[in-house]
């Protein structure tokens, strides 16, 4: 956990660099726009459905449409963190380029260049296990439910483990060759992750604040091998 801490602390220092703002800015806009236009569309999707199925039959729409907007506010966490991965997934190339030139020029000349077929693949690969992984744990979501905090505890522990997974398979496209993180590493990788997507301000910057301490945490394995 001490390393991943580092990596983190050294992670902050590089959002303020100008290219990784340009990038922050770029995927910030389009992860809103498509964040906005995801929740309309399924915002007015379901109230349609609701009116023309009359699936809540003798509810008014007014009503049924506050209870959709209910639930996309719960669920915003997941649906902003999933397209956020997904936008962040097209430009991690540049982000892990740029953090690997300032800090480590010797890692950076030996990595392999990631097409942007590859971040595509990455990013629907990472979309993937996140929907699948919360659609596996959403029985233990609703038990815990009645606990009050149950649920976004494990939630986390959940986003956790696959971010750290999908942040490891990002910095590693670049570097086949390299070992994979140990289980304590990836965990703990996740972990500050996930917990960075749950701090309001601090979640618009997570996407980037997380690629780059993934790099940072590659990369320490060289100076600390212990």
């Amino acid at each position: 956990m001490a390393r991943a801490v580092h990596a983190f602390l050294l992670a902050l220092g590089d959002v303020t660099n100008p290219r990784v703002m340009r990038v922050l800015v770029q995927s910030l806009i389009l992860t809103l726009l498509i964040f906005a236009a995801a929740g309309a569309a399924i915002y007015y999707g379901a109230h349609w459905a609701l009116g023309h199925w009359r699936w809540l039959d003798g509810v008014e729409l007014d009503m049924a449409g506050v209870l959709i907007l209910l639930v996309l506010v719960a669920g915003s966490w997941l649906l902003f963190r999933a397209v956020a991965i997904v936008v962040v997934g097209l430009f991690a190339d540049t982000i892990v380029a740029d953090v690997e030139g300032r800090h480590y020029p010797a890692a950076a000349a030996r990595a392999v260049d990631v097409g942007w077929r590859q971040n595509i693949s990455l990013a629907l690969a990472s979309l993937a296990r996140l929907v699948g992984g919360n659609l596996v744990a959403l029985p233990v979501y609703l038990i815990l439910l009645f606990t009050g905090i149950g649920t976004p505890i494990f939630a986390l522990f959940v986003n956790a483990l696959l971010l750290g997974r999908d942040l490891e398979a990002m910095v590693l496209a670049r570097h086949p060759e390299r070992p994979r993180f140990d289980r304590r590493a990836r965990w703990s990788l996740g972990l500050l992750s996930a917990a960075s997507f749950v701090v309001p301000v601090a979640n618009l910057l997570a996407p980037i604040l997380s690629a780059a301490m993934a790099v940072h945490l590659l990369h320490l394995r060289d100076r600390d091998p212990s």
